[in-house]
């Protein structure tokens, strides 16, 4: 397993890389500049001071090697249009609310999501099933802006007095709870579904009526032997959910006015801010790698047989 690690660490560089590669690409393909905006209108000899102090009138290549320099020494560099910030400090002020923020969805999808399907395939074709089916469904279905604007006419104005739920802000714990609802109930709906399916066809199992006839009792052989092969397609697909939850939550920023880095990445591409665009891409991607490198740790755990044909 120690092997496997420090291989798959040891891949991510060139991921790294070519992420990177494309994002200067692409963001060099879009016209204008930061300096020169409908709200900023800089004289042309400032411009060019500008450009020349922040190296964009040097060929591509070396801003592109000078921006890896900087990525592996921890210096995403200045921003080009806040005055007096660097990426590092917006990465270091607003990203542990946006970590917080997908960290708390992804709970809530794990631990309503799972046992809900696992109790539909335990009960299936009951009116429970049914019942859990049609919830997750509809709450799978319903995109998360939708269910925010939901949350807070009814949670937050209609029974305010009720539940004492905030419309905005990240301070307290009632501020986090409708964001972390919104952004989560997509995840659990899917997490209830997958587990239903694989719980289902794992039931069906020939080691599972084996262990039936070894007289082993019901809970011990949902809980050891159908549940933990259930898991694994959940852990599979738990590893870009929590990148998505992490990285995709600027939608539910906005709507709530949670002081994440969502606002910085938008307000960024439109103001052709290159250095907060490519600092938060290139973090928001490690995420993902990280996050899938944690599921094949645990696929390890999981099932034994994995773990063994890896290292």
């Amino acid at each position: 397993m120690t092997a496997f690690i420090v291989r798959r660490l040891f891949w991510t560089l060139p991921v790294i890389l070519i992420v990177i590669f494309f994002t200067f690409v692409l963001m060099r393909q879009i016209e204008g500049n930061p300096f020169r905006t409908s709200e900023r209108n800089v004289p042309e000899s400032i411009q060019q001071n500008l450009e020349e102090k922040f190296g964009l009138n040097d060929p591509w290549y070396v801003q592109y090697a000078k921006y890896v320099k900087g990525v592996f020494t921890l210096d995403l560099g200045p921003s080009l249009v806040l005055r007096g910030r660097d990426v590092n400090d917006i990465v270091r002020e607003h990203f542990p609310e946006s970590l917080e923020l997908g960290g708390l969805a992804m709970l809530f999808a794990l631990v309503v999501g799972i046992p809900l399907g696992m109790l539909s395939a335990l009960r299936a074709n009951s009116f429970l099933d049914y019942t859990a089916m049609f919830f997750s469904n509809v709450g799978f279905a319903i995109p998360s802006f939708l269910v925010a604007t939901l949350l807070i006419y009814f949670f937050a104005l209609q029974w305010g007095d009720v539940f004492g739920f905030p419309t905005s802000g990240w301070t307290t714990w009632q501020s986090k709870v409708l964001p972390s609802l919104a952004l989560g109930l997509g995840p659990m709906a899917y997490f209830a579904r997958l587990t239903r399916g694989t719980m289902l066809e794992t039931l069906q199992q020939d080691y599972i009526r084996t262990a039936k006839a070894k007289g082993l009792r019901w809970r011990r052989i949902v809980a050891v032997h159908a549940l933990r092969n259930s898991l694994i397609p959940v852990v599979t697909a738990a590893g870009p959910i929590l990148g998505f939850l992490i990285t995709g939550s600027f939608i539910i920023e906005q709507i709530f006015a949670i002081p994440g880095i969502g606002r910085y990445y938008v307000t960024a591409v439109t103001g052709r801010d290159y250095s907060v665009v490519m600092g938060l891409t290139v973090l928001l991607s490690i995420i993902v790698i990280l996050a899938n490198l944690v599921v094949d740790i645990l696929y390890g755990i999981l099932d034994p047989r994995t773990r063994e044909a890896r290292t």
